[in-house]
Formats: C-alpha cells, sequence, structure tokens
C-alpha cells in the first residue's frame, strides 16, 4: 500500500508556479510550460495527481497512450477521485484521431460514474496552454472550479432550514446555494405600513 505524506497531497504551490510530479521532468509539456513563464517544482510524493496548481486545481492527465492500451487507466482514476485532498480534481483527457473512438466511453467514466470534472486536450502542448491560462490567471475566479458543497448540504443545515414556513426540500436547496451561511442572509426589509422601533 502507498503511503504518502499528507502535506505533499494538499501542498499548494505560490503563484506562477506548478508542483509537478517527477515522471514530467523531460516532457514536451513541462518546456512549453517553462516558455509560458510557469515556474515548475518538481516532487515525486504528489500521490496520482500530475500536477498541482496555485488556485487549489490538481490534474491527472490521461494521455492518447493510455486509452489505447487498455482499461488500467481507470483504476488510476478510481484513485484519484478517492485521494484525500482539499483539491478540485481536474482530468485532461487527450482527444486524439487514434483516441477519439474510446473518447466518448471515457468521458462518461469520468464525468458520470466518478463524478470529475474533464477537459479534453488535443495533446501535451495545448495541454501545458491550459495549464499556464490557470496558473496566471490564479487571481481570476477558476471556471473549472465547483462551489464547494460540502457545507451547503450539510443534513442538519438542510433540515433546518426546511423548518422556515412555506420553504420544501426544493427551495432549502435554492437558498442554501444563494447564501453561504444560515447567518449570513440580509435582514428583511420592513413591511409596508410598520414603524420603525421607538416611534
Amino acid at each position: 500500500m502507498e503511503t504518502k505524506a499528507p502535506s505533499l497531497l494538499n501542498a499548494v504551490p505560490p503563484y506562477g508556479h506548478v508542483i509537478t510530479s517527477e515522471k514530467w521532468r523531460n516532457s514536451s509539456l513541462i518546456q512549453s510550460l517553462k516558455g509560458g513563464g510557469v515556474k515548475i517544482l518538481f516532487e515525486n510524493e504528489l500521490g496520482v495527481a500530475d500536477f498541482h496548481l496555485p488556485n487549489k486545481s490538481c490534474i491527472l492527465y490521461v494521455s492518447e497512450c493510455d486509452i489505447i492500451a487498455g482499461n488500467s487507466y481507470k483504476r488510476k482514476l478510481v484513485r484519484y477521485r478517492n485521494t484525500s485532498s482539499s483539491f478540485q480534481e481536474l482530468v485532461l483527457v487527450e482527444k486524439t484521431r487514434l483516441s477519439e473512438q474510446n473518447f466518448s466511453a471515457v468521458q462518461k467514466f469520468v464525468v458520470f460514474d466518478l463524478g470529475l470534472t474533464l477537459l479534453p486536450v488535443s495533446g501535451q502542448t495545448e495541454a501545458s496552454q491550459l495549464i499556464s491560462q490557470i496558473v496566471h490567471g490564479e487571481g481570476r475566479e477558476n471556471p473549472f472550479r465547483r462551489r464547494s458543497s460540502s457545507r451547503l448540504l450539510d443534513p442538519k443545515v438542510l433540515v433546518l432550514v426546511q423548518r422556515v414556513p412555506g420553504v420544501g426540500g426544493v427551495k432549502a436547496l435554492a437558498l442554501l446555494q444563494e447564501f453561504s451561511s444560515v447567518h449570513s442572509s440580509a435582514t428583511p426589509p420592513p413591511r409596508a405600513g410598520a414603524h420603525p422601533a421607538g416611534i
């Protein structure tokens, strides 16, 4: 059984940097990232992920060779999904002329079966451009990051909100998506004809 240092599984690189698995050291993807002004930190202890980005995303790269070689990439994807990481997990999948016939099955497995975010790329050059955009756009909101739903879908909070008269399950979910907490909602405006306190 693999044992990885928990601090490295959740290591966030500084702005402008990417923490990369050592196996990518001599790849064209890394050369393109360096050419795009991204600083690379190599590490052996990232677990299953191939890249850690400064916006708390991590990436697993599924190559054309992985897809054509058979289903062994699926075990890696399941391990990636099951990693106890606080990162947003992205999967870059090479969609090429050779892998295109299997791409819909890979997409179904990644998105529907595992619930991960899949981004198709034509190869390592396009992947490096995408990673560079995410790294250099770290100050902007990441369009691929899902809003954290762990707090919003806490069963206790959901039950609490449903106790409000006229609020069922659907309205409760809509309210929890609109407001980050029960306490963050604004005070409702006074009703028409109501007088401020003390008058």
